[in-house]
C-alpha cells in the first residue's frame, strides 16, 4: 500500500467497535474514515488518518447525553521497531507495524477513537456550579480543626 502510495475509506457503525463501546452511551451513529499510504521526501513511509464521527458520551456534569465531535487529521510514521521512534521527523506519531506489515485500519480506528474520548466528559455549554452564598458560623468553624484547641487554651489559667 505504501509503495503504491494507495488508500482506504470507508464507515464503520460504532457498535461493531467493541473496545470503545463501555465509554459510550449507546452506540448509534457511524464512524467515516480514511488511510492514504505513501512516503515523503525522506522516504518514511506513513498512513495518513482522518476520522469523523460524534460520540454519544454522558456529561459529568448535567448527565445528559451529547454527542461529542470528533475529527482527526494525523500523520503516523510507520516504524517495524521501537527503536526507529526517535527517527520520525517532527509532527509525525509513531505507528508500530508487525513484523508481517498486515495493518488493520478498523483497529487502528478505534485506537484513535478511544484516545480521543475525554477523561471526564463534559457538554459544551453547561457551565461548573459555583457556590454564591457566604458560609456561615457553624461551616467556618469546621474549616479549623484547631478551633476547639484554641478555645481550651483561652480557658486554662497558666499552670502553677
Amino acid at each position: 500500500m505504501v509503495a503504491a502510495r494507495r488508500g482506504v475509506e470507508g464507515q464503520v457503525p460504532l457498535a461493531s467497535l467493541s473496545r470503545i463501546r463501555d465509554s459510550l452511551v449507546d452506540a448509534e451513529g457511524e464512524v467515516a474514515f480514511s488511510l492514504d499510504f505513501g512516503t515523503d521526501e525522506l522516504q518514511v513511509p506513513y498512513v495518513e488518518l482522518k476520522v469523523r464521527t460524534g460520540l454519544p458520551l454522558q456529561c459529568q456534569r448535567s448527565l445528559e447525553r451529547f454527542v461529542f465531535p470528533v475529527d482527526i487529521d494525523q500523520r503516523l510514521g510507520l516504524i517495524r521497531d521501537e527503536a526507529d521512534e526517535a527517527a520520525l521527523p517532527p509532527g509525525y506519531e509513531a505507528l508500530l507495524v508487525s513484523a508481517d506489515g498486515m495493518l488493520n485500519p478498523v483497529e487502528l480506528v478505534e485506537d484513535e477513537l478511544i484516545l480521543a474520548v475525554p477523561v471526564v466528559p463534559v457538554k459544551p455549554g453547561t457551565e461548573a456550579m459555583e457556590r454564591n452564598w457566604a458560609p456561615d458560623a457553624d461551616e467556618l468553624e469546621c474549616v479549623n480543626p484547631f478551633a476547639a484547641l484554641s478555645s481550651l487554651k483561652n480557658k486554662s489559667g497558666p499552670a502553677e
